[in-house]
């Protein structure tokens, strides 16, 4: 993996205490681990939901 960056982000109380009870029950090693895994998934269903609008078929071709 490459280089980490550290940036710092604000989080209501509430995500602190479910990325908690993920780690205490050991489905990730840390918080850290929560985050990126959640970062990972946000960013592969957007970039998919892009790429599927830019290749559909425009709505003034009809079908």
């Amino acid at each position: 993996m490459s280089k980490m960056k550290i940036i710092s982000v604000q989080l209501p109380q509430g995500l602190i205490n479910a990325m908690d009870q993920l780690v205490k029950k050991g489905i990730y090693p840390n918080r850290s681990e929560v985050i990126r895994a959640a970062i990972r998934e946000l960013l592969r269903k957007e970039l998919y939901r892009i790429e599927t609008e830019e290749s559909s078929t425009p709505d003034y071709i009809l079908k």
